[in-house]
């Protein structure tokens, strides 16, 4: 039987801080689809799952802020990736997880939050990432909250990437092992 999780203790952040670099610069939260920003769309779908939501974006915040979430920036002007977006999402987090969505994927499971918390528990970890196809998919994230600071301290250390800092992580659990 599925354990039932408490969604109050889940803050969601729609990842919408990139440069759009692949799609010529453009604001890809804000690309229409079906008529809909597309933020929005990952927005409405999280919503119901996890007790509160937040953006990060990083330009053309006012739009971002109409869908009604908070909407909170990296703090620089580097466009530092999803890592930051992490940060950013756990430093206003006020629960115990945090679940991380990119915001240019509509179509994600509508019992996201659900499998990442049965994925997170099954195995005791303070990370849980979603795998589709035999590919890890990292900007999709459970995330418990007290990882915050060794998110920082890697940050400090002039190291990125979503997937080097969760190999490090995994690393560390193995060695306390």
């Amino acid at each position: 039987m599925d354990k039932i999780y408490n969604k109050e203790d889940i803050t969601a952040v729609i990842l919408a801080g990139g440069r759009g670099s692949r799609m010529g610069g453009t604001d890809k939260g804000l690309q229409n689809f079906k008529g809909t920003p597309m933020a929005l769309h990952a927005l409405m779908r999280v919503g119901s799952q996890v007790g509160y939501c937040m953006v990060n974006a990083n330009r053309n915040l006012s739009a971002y802020e109409s869908f009604g979430a908070e909407v909170w920036p990296d703090g620089n002007d580097e466009f530092a990736g999803p890592l930051s977006g992490f940060v950013v999402g756990l430093e206003h987090c006020e629960t115990p997880y945090l679940l991380t969505v990119p915001c240019d994927t509509p179509y994600f499971p509508i019992d996201l939050a659900s499998r990442m918390v049965q994925g997170l528990e099954a195995v005791d970890a303070d990370i849980a990432m979603a795998i589709k196809a035999g590919h890890t998919q990292p900007v999709f994230c459970l995330i418990k909250h007290h990882m915050l600071e060794s998110l920082l301290a890697f940050k400090r250390a002039g190291a990125d990437g979503v997937l080097t800092y969760f190999a490090l992580d995994a690393a560390r659990a193995l060695r306390k092992a």
